[in-house]
């Protein structure tokens, strides 16, 4: 069974070894059409603390490495703009 693969933004790195990610799920109400978000919040393995928050990253469904944490690290996509800002200065 392939596993799924999630992008989002990383919120927390307060925990060794962990980061807490959010993804927006967007979708139309049944009845009314509006659209609705909800966030939802997934914690993951990140193995050699690279990650900042805002960065946004991929994550990937894996076995469990605790009692909330099931997913891992896949890769950073894209760095927060906060780290940018400061290495240019």
């Amino acid at each position: 069974m392939p596993r799924r693969d999630i992008v989002g933004k990383v919120v927390s790195n307060k925990m060794d070894k962990t980061i807490v990610v959010t993804v927006d799920e967007r979708k139309p109400h049944k009845k009314y059409g509006k659209i609705l978000t909800k966030t939802v919040r997934f914690k993951a393995h990140d193995e050699n603390n690279e990650c900042l928050i805002g960065d946004v990253v991929m994550i990937e469904e894996s076995r469990p490495y605790s009692k909330d944490k099931r997913w891992k690290l896949v890769k950073v996509l894209e760095k927060s703009q906060e780290i940018i800002e400061e290495a240019q200065a």
